[in-house]
């Protein structure tokens, strides 16, 4: 363990009562343990390098399912046990994983690595917050039609309380599967844009934020704030006439659940600032 890394230890031993501590000293010691966090990334990669060498001189596949199992499963347990959300860490050791295999298979590379800079990155308010894909919404004539090829790929599929909406998951992605069932909204769309991807969600850390921002642009384009009983927060972009398909914005305020069926319809119907 390095100095850094044991000195950060040692503080978060010591400090189990913040009461009293200023919000400057609170900021420093999570700037600290960034740090540690960073530093001890570095090493774990430095071992998958090491990792990728020893398979280059073996018959060894670079991506072995089953060790992937395991480390998803154990990594959950020891989440469980620090009492950290089991499904956010599986997350990040998921986007650990994808890191660990690019740094594998690009050792066989001969190309240099690009030199990438830190800092002064003039950011626009939607690059500041947004974080990732959360889920894709594709409109179909029949939802058990349409879940019949994801459940083949591997998708679990997830009813919902609406019978024309249904949640496929596999891992971190998801993409909900939504039919008309007597909504004219959805019946609408499928008629002027045919079957296909309605809308992409990209997940923010803040919607009040990102509407904010983007309303501040033109407020014509930004439905208003839907917030449904389980905390997921969204909003959407206006519907591009070209493509037919719409861009989401979700945070989440609530418990880790999937979506519900009248959260994915009722964005259909979300009215618009102007």
């Amino acid at each position: 363990m390095t100095h850094a890394v044991a000195t950060v230890y040692a503080r978060i031993v010591d400090s189990t009562e913040n009461t009293g501590r200023s919000l400057p000293e609170l900021r420093a010691e999570i700037d600290e343990i960034d740090a540690a966090i960073v530093e001890l990334l570095a090493r774990r990669l430095d071992v998958c390098r090491d990792v990728a060498h020893v398979k280059q001189g073996s018959d060894a596949s670079v991506i072995q399912p089953q060790r992937v199992r395991e480390v998803l499963s154990s990594r959950r347990q020891w989440a469980i046990n620090a009492g950290v959300d089991a499904d956010f860490v599986e997350q990040l050791f998921r986007v650990l994983l994808i890191e660990t295999h690019r740094i594998e298979t690009a050792a066989g590379t001969s190309r240099p690595a690009p030199t990438k800079g830190a800092g002064g990155v003039e950011r626009s308010p939607l690059d500041t917050v947004a974080t990732a894909i959360d889920h894709v919404v594709v409109v179909v004539p029949d939802v058990d039609d349409a879940s019949q090829l994801f459940a083949t790929l591997g998708f679990s599929i997830s009813p919902t309380e609406d019978a024309g909406v249904v949640i496929a998951t596999a891992g971190g992605v998801m993409i909900a599967l939504i039919a008309p069932d007597g909504d004219p909204a959805v019946a609408q769309h499928l008629e002027t844009h045919g079957a296909g991807i309605s809308r992409v969600v990209i997940e923010v850390l803040n919607t009040a934020y990102a509407q904010n921002e983007l309303v501040r642009a033109d407020p014509s384009l930004i439905t208003d704030l839907h917030i449904d009983d389980d905390g997921h927060e969204q909003f959407l972009s206006v519907l591009d006439p070209v493509t037919g398909m719409q861009m989401g914005f979700i945070s989440r305020t609530g418990h880790r659940v999937l979506l519900t069926g009248a959260s994915v319809r009722g964005m259909f119907h979300a009215p618009f600032n102007a």
